[in-house]
């Protein structure tokens, strides 16, 4: 491990850190230590981090803003990468924007609606970065990712680096081709429509209000647990199970929102899966309905 971080160091990355908890990079405030943790200061950065990783053949992934992610408590074994600073940068042409993948998207939604252009409205109160929104197929309030998405610059396992245009993303509900190939989205264009900047600003805040009076800030959280098994609702079935409240260890259902879980006291990784586990049970038996997470789940568990 040190010899690849003298690698990553010499050949000026970004940050490059050793054993970092991912506590302090994830929303849920969960998750053990990275072996070697990289914040590449840009494209080039990380073509050099995946040039050393595809030399070595350590092990890696990429994380965003860490929201809609449950690391294990024994951490994640070789390279984490996390698109940060560098990945922020934005440019509006018209009615195009080219934006990063670390971009925070709630950022990205009050800014471009303030500049008068529509469809990020639904957008307002997700958590979590661009890259992690498009990789997730992100939506809300009836639209989602895919209805705005011109093309992806997409980054896979074996280091390479695509556009790739949005018909050929296999989008669907909450669902891309990124999740079946370990790829990644370092960049994105979307093609928004000019609107009255009143309206837009006022529809995009509503739903932020929205999110915010309907579920819990109160507590580290990730953002929704379950997929909607439609036409059911996840959060209806686990209230209707009678499982808001419950507790395991320092994890709770939210008595907000059935379909968030937060930290209420310190909260392990097993704390978090074994309540999952018994939500899915439990509606399993009173309603017959197999629930799916939604949350990635990732690395050594203890």
């Amino acid at each position: 491990m040190k010899q690849i971080i003298k690698l990553l160091q010499d050949e000026n990355v970004g940050t490059v850190k050793s054993q970092e908890s991912l506590t302090n990079h994830t929303t849920w405030k969960i998750g053990g230590p990275a072996d070697i943790f990289v914040e590449p200061n840009g494209i080039d950065g990380l073509k050099k981090t995946m040039n050393i990783i595809n030399d070595t053949g350590i092990n890696w992934r990429v994380i965003g803003r860490g929201s809609n992610l449950l690391v294990a408590d024994g951490g994640i074994e070789g390279v984490v990468i996390k698109l940060t600073k560098g990945f922020e940068q934005l440019e509006v042409q018209g009615e195009e924007i080219k934006v990063g993948g670390g971009y925070p998207l709630i950022k990205l939604a009050t800014l471009i609606s303030r500049q008068g252009l529509s469809g990020l409205e639904f957008a307002g109160g997700i958590p979590g970065s661009v890259g992690g929104a498009v990789f997730m197929n992100a939506g809300a309030h009836g639209s989602d990712i895919s209805e705005i998405l011109k093309e992806a610059h997409v980054l896979f396992a074996d280091g390479t680096m695509e556009w790739i245009k949005a018909e050929d993303m296999d989008f669907s509900y909450r669902t891309s081709r990124l999740q079946k190939e370990d790829a990644i989205c370092i960049e994105a264009i979307f093609t928004l429509k000019k609107g009255n900047k009143e309206e837009i600003v006022k529809h995009m805040q509503k739903n932020k209000d929205y999110r915010r009076e309907s579920q819990p800030w109160a507590h580290p959280c990730c953002g929704s647990v379950f997929r909607n098994p439609l036409p059911h609702h996840a959060g209806k079935l686990i209230e209707d199970a009678g499982l808001k409240g419950y507790r395991i260890g320092g994890a709770q259902i939210s008595e907000v929102h059935a379909n968030f879980i937060v930290n209420v006291d310190k909260a392990k990784a097993k704390d978090v899966l074994d309540l999952i586990h018994y939500a899915k049970e439990t509606v399993k038996e009173k309603y017959g309905v197999d629930m799916e997470t939604e949350v990635e789940m990732i690395g050594r568990m203890v």
